[in-house]
């Protein structure tokens, strides 16, 4: 995989790809349409950040390219690669309860707070790039 040059971009296989890690200078894009919403990217170096209609989705920092990503109500996923480890941040569905697997690996399971922030360390330093999947616990 690599960086998104373009900065946020539709797929071939129909998911979202953002982020470049690659970048020294804060860069971004706003007003990018996809399955009918309009998406905002910064992104840089030092943080990755996303958000859909105005509202908060996805941070790493330091800052990441994300593959693959695509969501719905009971499930989230993504691959996400970068120079070191890197912390994410979600939102998600407050107070809700969530089961994380990282490279198909079963991490625990992690409840949001109040706002719906779910938090996550990706261990980028042994991996060019790891996959991350996280599913609503009924």
């Amino acid at each position: 995989m690599a960086v998104i040059e373009e900065l946020i971009r539709e797929e071939e296989n129909g998911t979202l790809g953002f982020g470049n890690y690659l970048l020294e200078t804060k860069t971004k894009k706003d007003g990018f349409q996809y399955m009918g919403d309009s998406y905002k990217i910064k992104t840089f170096n030092e943080i990755t950040k996303l958000e859909k209609n105005g509202a908060f989705v996805y941070e790493s920092v330091p800052g990441t390219t994300v593959h693959e990503f695509q969501a719905n109500s009971d499930k989230l996923e993504f691959a996400v690669e970068g120079s070191k480890n890197a912390q994410v941040t979600l939102e998600l569905e407050p107070e809700q309860e969530y089961k994380v697997y990282v490279d198909d690996v079963y991490v625990d399971k992690m409840k949001t707070n109040l706002g719906g922030k779910l938090v996550l360390s990706a261990p980028l330093e042994e991996a060019d790039q790891i996959k991350v999947v996280i599913e609503k616990v009924d």
